[in-house]
């Protein structure tokens, strides 16, 4: 599991009672992973904001839990000087500690300090397969025409991945994808690979079980904009669930994260397969065999009411008033032909019915988006009279936009873009309005049977023997694996996504390691994104430069 509980207990075990002081990022951070309780069974008895003020506490000793940025030490000076708060300082960093900072700090109160230690945890553990490095603000940083501070984002990014690879004790080989128009992938790949020879200062083999995959936001803009009707994907795209809580207009609330097990396994599955749904429509299938998505919300009238009954119920309201028919029009875009298998020879006939309909402005301009995807670009004039249609003549950044992610929108006569070639998974299809799959499990699956092309997928560092020196999976490894514990013994697949990552893409990485048994996939990227903050991010890459984020992980190497 990516939740570091050991490492941050272990800050908490040498103490009888004390003081912990985090800042924003460390409180996020040990809310993944801890609760309330667990601190206090560790003798944590006060736990405070580091930026606000505070009361002096002279006969307690305080753990510093905190960014090694230049806020969070001055901060933390000001808490001894000129008088000491807390009778000793046991200071923690996320990561590297840049020698000024750390002399400042040593110079200004060193006599109060105890511990001084870097721990190497600066990503954000979001689920069991799933990290982000918490800074939504990246996208704006990486894609801007504007922007001033690229670099440093992607440095700061590349410090965050060799944290994550020093909490996984992993030395992975690095490969990101190609791309003729966008460098960043190729940029990041050769960070991380100078940061993590800096790290480890040691050619060490033996830890090479992983392969580190980096590709950009851009490789696939299909699945980050499609409506998606598996439970947990549907729910942030259509719900408005804030911090990962939702509230059902009552008084009821849930928190949808790894503590709720029934969230844990119904959250991957269609929406049509939530189990709740079955026990009661067990008697009510179709002819065929099949749950048909449309005749379950009657269906859920009749259950007994649970949070997540409700959440469902309100996914259903929403697929039952517009999603459903807009589903159809965007999976026969996105998969290219229609239910029957039928290409579609002319997209816009497919795209004409949602154009002419009632649907609100972000529905719209997601279905023209997947029609120009389809036809990898069109004519400015097409473009223009498709803009006015959707009534977005004052904000086209919507669409335009997206070039800046190195996707095409306008033909050019010289531009040729070929398709990437998809995986056969006819037999897979279950459900007529899911059948696009995201293009990141095509991936997952070729590295894992050595069927990545070396052309468009580049090594930037030496592969791990377990993998062939390839990509496939060493025959020695054990097959027996069936438990997640187990399979964590077998080679390990991270794959970073410069720019957001859908919840889709999330459910590939533990489809895919459920389907290979001996390798375990983790899936990361700099924030989790959802149609509307895609496309509002999309937008906002005219304005000028952003203030800096927060986390400003200082560069080692």
């Amino acid at each position: 599991s990516l939740f570091p509980h050991k490492k941050t207990k272990n800050i908490f075990m040498l103490f009888s009672s004390q003081v912990l002081i985090l800042d924003a990022f460390t409180t996020k951070l040990l809310s993944s992973c801890c609760k309330m309780s667990d601190l206090m069974s560790e003798k944590i008895t006060i736990v405070e904001d580091l930026f606000k003020s505070r009361e002096p506490v002279l006969e307690m000793k305080a753990i510093y839990f905190m960014t090694p940025t230049a806020k969070c030490v001055d901060a933390f000076i000001a808490d001894f000087k000129p008088k000491p708060k807390y009778k000793a300082a046991y200071v923690y960093f996320t990561d590297y500690c840049p020698d000024d900072l750390f002399n400042k700090m040593r110079q200004a109160c060193g006599k109060h300090i105890r511990v001084c230690k870097e721990i190497n945890i600066s990503f954000m553990p979001q689920e069991a397969q799933v990290f982000t490095c918490d800074n939504p603000g990246a996208f704006r940083s990486i894609y801007s025409p504007k922007s001033q501070d690229k670099m440093k984002t992607l440095e700061t990014l590349a410090n965050q991945l060799v944290t994550l690879c020093a909490t996984l004790d992993e030395y992975p080989g690095i490969r990101y994808k190609k791309d003729g128009n966008m460098e960043n992938a190729k940029v990041l790949a050769e960070m991380v690979d100078r940061k993590l020879a800096a790290h480890y200062q040691l050619d060490d083999s033996s830890k090479k079980k992983a392969q580190l995959l980096i590709v950009d936001r851009g490789f696939d803009p299909v699945t980050p904009i499609l409506h998606e009707l598996t439970y947990q994907a549907m729910a942030y795209d259509l719900i408005d669930i804030k911090n990962d809580t939702y509230k059902d207009g009552l008084e009821k609330q849930a928190l949808l994260n790894e503590d709720d097990m029934l969230w844990v396994n119904l959250r991957h599955q269609h929406i049509a397969e939530v189990s709740m749904v079955k026990e009661i429509s067990a008697s009510k299938k179709q002819p065929d065999g099949k749950i048909t998505v449309s005749n379950l919300a009657q269906m859920m009238k009749k259950m007994p009411k649970t949070i997540h009954l409700q959440l469902a119920e309100d996914c259903m309201k929403h697929f039952a008033n517009n999603v459903e028919k807009l589903c159809k029009a965007e999976q026969d875009l996105a998969v290219g032909a229609d239910v029957e298998g039928l290409k579609v020879k002319d997209p816009m006939r497919t795209l004409l019915p949602v154009l002419l309909n009632p649907y609100s402005k972000h529905d719209k301009i997601r279905a023209v988006l997947l029609y120009i995807f389809s036809l990898n670009g069109t004519t400015e004039e097409n473009l223009n009279k498709l803009i006015e249609h959707v009534k977005i003549e004052e904000e086209p950044e919507y669409i335009q936009n997206w070039k800046e992610l190195g996707v095409s929108i306008l033909t050019t006569p010289s531009f040729f873009s070929r398709k990437p070639t998809r995986r056969e998974r006819s037999q897979e299809e279950r459900y007529n309005l899911s059948r696009w799959i995201p293009t990141i499990k095509d991936v997952m699956e070729d590295v894992v049977e050595n069927k990545l092309d070396t052309k468009e997928w580049p090594h930037q560092s030496e592969c791990p023997a377990a993998w062939n020196g390839s990509g496939a999976v060493s025959a020695r490894q054990k097959h027996k694996a069936s438990t997640q514990d187990d399979r964590r013994t077998g080679s390990r697949l991270i794959i970073f996504v410069i720019g957001g990552i859908s919840f889709s893409e999330m459910r590939c990485a533990y489809e895919v390691t459920r389907a290979m048994k001996t390798c375990e996939v983790i899936i990361g990227s700099s924030h989790i994104t959802t149609p509307t903050v895609l496309l509002d991010d999309i937008k906002a890459l005219s304005k000028g430069p952003m203030e800096s984020f927060t986390l400003e992980v200082e560069t080692k190497a």
